[in-house]
């Protein structure tokens, strides 16, 4: 088993923090329990469990720095362990923005932990596979999908006093459905902490219903159109517009955050006024652990209020340079959304686009967070509040910052990739050119 209660970790990290000899020495433990299900041509094709458990020890000699992982506990492998990253610490060179590790520190007790999701068997895997291939098999499409689950524990100690600990758990399921006249696809994405919030059924239908109704798609001419983004096409570009809020990047001048003729655009609008994105490790929606990889506490925080930049993310190392308090980048991101649904949204629209999701992503110009890639999986027009027929797929050249600028409607949020993420329609999102792909 390799899930250790709180008492468990540290008695096993205490032993091997007993066998340090550098001047500072930081152990971190992890331990998961896993299972998984996978099908494809309606038929599942693997399914397993996996126990994993891995002690990481980082020892310092003033700067210098040495890791070694292991994955036995007696006291001769834990003298093992340490011995060896002292000795890759000795070997290794300075690091010139080498942080010690910080002493004891108050974490907020986390909600990530839910009984049922830990207690996930094989048969309820199963179940969940048939619940997806037997509606799909009825109505001539086929289903390739992917769920996993998770329950897992992560703690760390260091030789300045500092332990924390967290258990989790998840579970992850997406679905491919294609018709099998290979015309048409629909995708769906499910994930959550607690497993009692998931419906096989419910979601392996959604993608069901976009193969049928993305069969025989026609082609339109690319250009700017007003679309209505489901959170997995707009999560992507959400994601990447947050790794910029680095303060490190924008004070030189690397990033979208970055003034010309120097300083950043905290306190600045650089969205619409109705866009509020923050992170909190214990929303019931979307928690988190309470601490990250450096031990740091992670607490509420907002990073756009009303269009403004309120927050950036600084590192232990460049707060230390500003003289600033350190700000941890989050876990996961939460925008706030409206009232409206996805049926609300496409009936109060005269003329538009449905787009699934978003793939491919990549970066075509990071000072202005411009990104391209492609639609995926259920691209559909719409006339006079009405999905009129399916489109062929396009390419996109869009930034986040310009799609948040041209915001028409927030509508309800969704859980996507552990974020939660609104129901978006926006005005002139510009399309490239198209691409064959279903």
């Amino acid at each position: 088993m390799a899930i250790y209660s709180k008492e468990e970790a540290r008695q096993i990290m205490e032993k091997a923090l007993s066998f340090s000899t550098a001047d500072a020495c930081e152990v971190n433990l992890s331990g998961s329990e896993s299972g998984n299900i996978r099908y494809a041509r309606n038929t599942v094709s693997t399914a397993g469990h996996r126990s994993n458990q891995t002690l990481v020890v980082q020892s310092n000699f003033g700067k210098k720095s040495g890791t070694a992982t292991i994955d036995e506990f007696d006291d001769e492998s834990l003298k093992k362990v340490v011995k060896r990253s002292e000795e890759l610490a000795k070997l290794s060179p300075e690091n010139p923005e080498f942080m010690a590790p910080l002493g004891p520190q108050k974490y907020d007790e986390s909600i990530t932990f839910n009984k049922g999701t830990a207690e996930i068997t094989p048969e309820y895997r199963a179940n969940v596979a048939s619940n997806s291939i037997e509606p799909a098999a009825a109505k001539d499409i086929t289903a390739a999908g992917f769920f996993d689950d998770s329950s897992g524990f992560s703690a760390m100690l260091n030789s300045n006093g500092l332990f924390a600990y967290n258990r989790s758990t998840d579970m992850n399921f997406t679905v491919t459905m294609r018709s099998n006249d290979g015309t048409g696809s629909g995708w769906v994405s499910r994930d959550f902490n607690d497993v009692s919030k998931f419906d096989a059924a419910e979601a392996s239908k959604v993608a069901i219903d976009k193969a049928i109704l993305s069969k025989e798609a026609k082609a339109i001419e690319p250009g700017k159109y007003t679309v209505i983004l489901e959170p997995a096409a707009s999560v992507g570009l959400l994601g990447n517009m947050a790794r910029a809020f680095n303060a490190r990047t924008a004070d030189e001048g690397r990033s979208f955050m970055s003034k010309e003729g120097g300083g950043t655009k905290m306190g600045e609008k650089i969205v619409d006024e109705r866009v509020n994105i923050w992170s909190d490790p214990l929303h019931p929606e979307v928690p988190t652990g309470t601490w990250n990889g450096q031990g740091q506490p992670l607490k509420k925080t907002t990073w756009i209020e009303n269009g403004k930049v309120k927050n950036l993310a600084y590192s232990r190392y460049w707060a230390d340079q500003k003289g600033v308090d350190p700000v941890p980048f989050p876990n996961g991101f939460i925008m706030q959304g409206g009232d409206a649904s996805l049926e609300d949204l496409i009936k109060d629209t005269k003329k538009g686009i449905l787009v699934t999701r978003l793939w491919y992503i990549r970066t075509v110009d990071p000072q202005t967070l411009l990104y391209t890639g492609l639609t995926r999986d259920g691209t559909f027009y719409i006339e006079n509040g009405k999905i009129k027929h399916p489109v062929k797929n396009f390419r996109f050249n869009e930034s986040p910052i310009i799609m948040l600028n041209n915001l028409e409607t927030l509508g309800k949020q969704v859980r996507i990739n552990g974020n939660l993420v609104p129901y978006m329609k926006v005005r002139d999102f510009t399309f490239t050119s198209l691409s064959d792909a279903v």
